[in-house]
């Protein structure tokens, strides 16, 4: 195997064994703060921090991967979310778990430009869809398996025993995820953008306009999404009387939905272009908290999270798209600063939401399907001819 095959499969593992670490507590999470005493505002507040940070790290990330190089970016970031896990599961107050998120976030902002350098390194452009389709699926798979194990350790131990029993299981999931990582990467296989030294400035300033238009469109529909993401699992296990097994249960089945639907569409995505694929998920993503907050039993949540489900479809599109249109010179730089860009401005989302929620519980899911609903226009009315394809 070359040393660019190697990396790619190195990276695919990584991806999955931090996908499995985070997913066994991630979406209960909520429940967690409000077991150790936070409320609404503070649970939005937490939102907003992920949001902020999931921002913040986008461009550090893309520079250490650009000048550090892939190896050690990947090795170093899931150190440090390993230690935020430990962080999360030996708080006593939801205060340090607001601390801990500083760490935690690490992996999920700090490394996502290096999983779009590895692959643009490696792979042709008419490839790449589909090589972000496995990406996608490899990070969801763990989210069947793991929220409804998540679940089950809440109910058999409580909220606070059962989250802090799956951060210790993540802890150990991470550090052999190290070792995978320093055995296996190739660090002489870090790409072109090493040699070039662009600031980030000049990387905007560079950047392709078909690309500052999807960046645009798709950061009001992550704001629609953040004012909700939260409030989700609170709405239906507060207001809708759904355990946190079943809600786990709803989550795996949105989750399925997405991984069925990922390498067809990750197929067609190469073939036929992006533009009608991103369209049709931006929608998805208005539909989902409406269709959440029009749910009435059980067998109208099924149905709503299998169009949470379908707000996936057109994420391996995107991802290519954006890729095809970042300057290899500096690619994980460039994909830090669009993602830096777009997350910082989803920062308020969350805190907004936790306003929202306090005053009706079913008002962050109706606003956020409106917002979702504007971006996804925006991005119809914007890229009509403009989006490359292949």
């Amino acid at each position: 195997m070359s040393g660019r095959s190697r990396n790619v499969a190195v990276l695919a593992g990584s991806l999955f064994g931090i996908s499995l670490a985070e997913e066994l507590w991630l979406v209960f999470i909520p429940k967690y703060l409000e077991s150790l005493g936070a409320g609404g505002a503070a649970i939005g507040v937490y939102a907003s921090t992920r949001d902020l940070l999931d921002g913040a790290y986008q461009v550090p990330g893309g520079w250490l991967a650009d000048r550090l190089g892939r190896k050690r970016t990947l090795v170093a970031l899931t150190i440090v979310a390993a230690a935020g896990y430990a962080v999360y599961a030996c708080a006593p107050h939801w205060s340090l778990v607001m601390a801990g998120t500083f760490l935690v976030m690490a992996w999920k902002a700090g490394a996502f430009p290096t999983t779009f350098a590895v692959i643009g390194d490696a792979l042709p452009r008419e490839r790449r869809a589909v090589a972000f389709a496995v990406q996608s699926i490899l990070v969801r798979v763990p989210r069947i398996v793991g929220a409804p194990i998540g679940g089950t350790l809440i109910v058999a131990l409580g909220v606070v025993a059962g989250v802090r029993t799956a951060l210790a299981i993540s802890v150990v999931i991470a550090l052999g995820v190290v070792l995978v990582q320093r055995a296996g990467f190739d660090g002489d296989e870090d790409g072109p953008a090493l040699a070039d030294r662009a600031s980030m400035r000049a990387v905007w300033r560079r950047m392709d306009p078909g690309l500052k238009r999807l960046l645009w469109a798709d950061s009001l529909v992550r704001i629609g999404e953040g004012i909700a993401t939260s409030f989700i699992v609170l709405y239906v296990t507060g207001p809708l009387h759904v355990s946190a097994a079943t809600f786990g249960v709803l989550y795996a089945i949105q989750q399925a939905v997405a991984i069925t639907l990922y390498l067809p569409m990750g197929r067609l995505g190469d073939r036929v272009g992006r533009r009608p694929l991103v369209t049709a998920t931006f929608l998805a993503f208005a539909a989902f908290p409406l269709a959440v907050r029009l749910s009435h039993g059980l067998a109208s949540l099924v149905a709503a999270f299998v169009v949470g489900g379908l707000k996936e479809m057109g994420e391996p599109a995107r991802k290519a798209m954006i890729v095809d249109l970042a300057d290899p010179a500096h690619r994980g730089r460039s994909v830090g600063v669009y993602y830096g860009i777009r997350n910082l401005l989803v920062v308020p989302a969350g805190a907004f939401g936790g306003w929202l929620y306090i005053g009706d519980p079913a008002l962050p899911l109706e606003i956020a399907g409106i917002v979702a609903t504007v971006g996804a226009v925006v991005y119809v009315a914007t890229t009509r001819r403009a989006v490359a394809s292949p």
